[in-house]
């Protein structure tokens, strides 16, 4: 018989499988992160720095104040200190190392012009005397940027303006000949991957693209809790005719069962025993893109929560704001704030406080300035600030007071 679960039940084995069920205890070290991150198996990078640069977000959000220079060790240190590694996961992503032998056969497919855009593919075919220049000046120079190998005349336009080394430069990282071995400011720096990933990870037998993609489901599955075929193949972007397979494989194995969510109306699977908690406490503030949310569908289902980033949406059309954090407690998404890192002001600007249907109590608007607290001390900042007037954000002015004297 298929087991059923409510929908409280289906958020609950979520929140717990995306880390939000443990209270975060003590100075959070190398180990402690770590451990997050091997949890989530993927953190999407993304340029916009309105606040911080998104990677660093889901980590807080789950383990609270912790050093950033923590992640960067495990991503970008030296090498005996790396746990992470850059590549295309969902989307741009830091994954752990351990995943680095899973991904073999997508950058064996990205060299033959297969799962990267058009434009990529394209170069790869026409313009393989740039890309073995390009390659020859790595293994000669070490790591290096675009801009240190670009040999056009006119400066670089906006940022998808690329130079032709920096064209070949992305097509060997798809492909698995170049990797980042760190970054100045946001710019990468590129690297031969014998001198990046640690031999152990590096020199493992290449795995049957299907076993790999059965890894990758199921390290999917265990980072979701519950979640539907679509939800399992977006979160390292497998293509639908890869992941219907091995779905299929893995539920006729017994290493995933499919269950009935009330309110879905396609089936979801969960890895091993149901370990449902009884209620989930956490309050925190999330990135956009943060793995709990980015896929908008799922977080629609979960939580019953639109959202959508605005960006690039022209200011006079947003709804909500530029920058949009969603805030979750109580196990729903109660809130979004928009919110800014005012770095001239030393403040944390508060934008906007839209709440949900159902309201923030005074529990809630508590947690939430208590939350944004906490980020403007992560983030350096001296004050709180609140820009705007909306009727929730004198309820939060109170609520910051009371932070404010404990």
């Amino acid at each position: 018989m298929t087991p059923s679960l409510s929908q409280a039940e289906a958020r609950r084995l979520t929140l717990s499988a995306q880390g939000f069920a443990r209270i975060p205890r003590g100075i959070v070290r190398h180990r402690q992160l770590r451990a997050q991150l091997d949890a989530l198996g993927v953190v999407q990078i993304d340029s916009v720095n309105a606040l911080v640069r998104s990677h660093y977000l889901p980590a807080f959000s789950r383990l609270g104040h912790y050093d950033r220079d923590l992640l960067d060790d495990l991503a970008w240190g030296k090498v005996r200190h790396r746990a992470l590694f850059e590549y295309w996961g969902h989307e741009a992503s830091l994954l752990p190392l351990d995943l680095y032998p899973l991904m073999r056969w997508r950058m064996a497919r990205a060299a033959n012009g297969q799962g990267i855009y058009q434009q990529l593919a394209r170069f790869g075919f026409e313009q393989q005397g740039v890309i073995q220049r390009v390659l020859q000046a790595v293994r000669e120079q070490g790591a290096l940027g675009a801009g240190a190998l670009s040999t056009r005349a006119e400066r670089a336009g906006p940022w998808w303006d690329w130079s032709a080394e920096k064209h070949a430069l992305e097509w060997l990282f798809a492909a698995g000949e170049v990797t980042v071995a760190g970054r100045r400011g946001f710019e990468r720096l590129y690297d031969l991957p014998e001198r990046v990933i640690p031999s152990e990870w590096l020199n493992q037998p290449e795995l049957p693209e299907a076993e790999a993609q059965r890894r990758l489901l199921l390290r999917s599955a265990t980072a979701l809790g519950v979640a539907t075929e679509r939800d399992l193949r977006d979160y390292y972007r497998l293509e639908t005719a890869d992941c219907q397979a091995r779905l299929a494989e893995l539920v006729e194995a017994g290493e995933l069962q499919q269950v009935e969510v009330q309110g879905w109306r396609q089936p979801g699977y969960c890895p091993g025993e149901l370990k449902i908690p009884r209620k989930v406490k956490a309050s925190a503030l999330l990135s956009p893109f943060d793995s709990l949310i980015w896929e908008r569908a799922r977080t629609e289902r979960l939580f019953d929560f639109h959202y959508r980033l605005e960006i690039y949406t022209p200011q006079h059309k947003r709804q909500f704001g530029y920058y949009v954090l969603p805030f979750l407690h109580d196990e729903r998404l109660a809130a979004r704030v928009d919110l800014r890192a005012e770095r001239a002001q030393d403040r944390l600007a508060v934008h906007a406080l839209h709440e949900e249907e159902q309201g923030l109590g005074e529990g809630g608007l508590l947690a939430l300035a208590e939350n944004l607290r906490k980020l403007a001390d992560w983030l350096g900042l001296a004050e709180v600030a609140i820009t705007c007037r909306r009727p929730g954000t004198v309820r939060l002015h109170a609520a910051l007071g009371r932070v404010a004297n404990g």
